[in-house]
């Protein structure tokens, strides 16, 4: 048995993971991993963000990105999956409607009550864009609790 996760597997996992690691790429190249929360859409990866935020700046500039989920606690739990491609700003209404609509289901118990919040952090969120990252290539996966069964 392969430690790998088939492509179902994969979307699976993502599909249940609650923080994913984003990776974009500053003005100089150097990358910048930020915690996200998230949903997937026909197999790409849907981020909101607040508008006019760096990470949004960043992707206008390069739309290189990638995406990482993981759990387990020891080496012999460990589960990934890692995502590379190009991330779009979603620009069509019902596709961003459809993304807004899942992130409020999947967090919703998460999220500080917007009454809440400083008047700044209200208004920094008032306004959000949708980003969509668009696999390219192999999805990297490994399941480290396959190993004894590997070796079966």
């Amino acid at each position: 048995m392969s430690l790998r996760l088939s492509p179902e597997e994969a979307w699976d996992f993502l599909e249940r993971a609650h923080t994913g690691i984003f990776t974009t790429l500053r003005s100089d190249g150097s990358p910048i991993a930020l915690p996200v929360w998230f949903v997937t859409l026909d197999r790409t990866v849907c981020i909101g963000a607040p508008a006019g935020t760096k990470k949004i700046m960043r992707v206008r500039r390069d739309p290189r990105a990638s995406f990482l989920v993981e759990q387990g606690q020891r080496w012999a739990e460990l589960q990934a999956v890692h995502v590379s491609g190009r991330v779009d700003i979603v620009l069509d209404e019902d596709v961003a409607t459809r993304v807004e609509r899942a992130l409020e289901e999947k967090y919703q118990q998460f999220r500080t009550p917007s009454s809440s919040m400083p008047d700044v952090a209200r208004k920094r969120y008032a306004q959000r864009t949708i980003l969509r990252l668009h696999p390219e290539g192999r999805i990297l996966s490994w399941d480290n609790r396959r190993i004894g069964r590997a070796e079966s």
